[in-house]
């Protein structure tokens, strides 16, 4: 079994531990759902890593879209009127909680309460 194991870490890809990592670090939070099971119009709270975080012009004034990635899918949190949040940047965890708004095949939510994790 243990040669499996060994085979298993040598053939697979970086990426694909990397994920498994995630998934596992996110479902020990208690609280926090997997981004692919929130519920549209619910309010609900996720854990995951900060995988793009962008500033895009809406009717005017910026507002700063943070990518959350949990392994198993991707949220995204927009922050309206904000160019940067300290500590936000890509690779940093943390948890965010809000009404979850769809859009078509995306998962948003705006101007969520979030925390960051060390």
């Amino acid at each position: 079994m243990a040669l499996k194991n060994l085979v298993s870490k040598l053939t697979k890809p970086v990426e694909e531990h990397d994920r498994e990592k995630l998934v596992e670090f996110c479902s020990q939070l208690e609280g926090c759902c997997p981004i692919d099971e929130v519920e549209p119009r619910t309010v609900a709270k996720v854990v995951g890593e900060i995988s793009s975080v962008r500033i895009v012009p809406r009717a005017g004034a910026p507002a700063l879209e943070v990518g959350v990635n949990d392994g198993r899918g991707v949220l995204t949190a927009v922050f309206f009127g904000r160019k940067k949040i300290a500590g936000v940047s890509p690779g940093r965890r943390l948890v965010v909680e809000g009404m979850v708004a769809p859009l078509g095949n995306r998962v948003f939510m705006y101007n969520p309460v979030y925390e960051l994790l060390a």
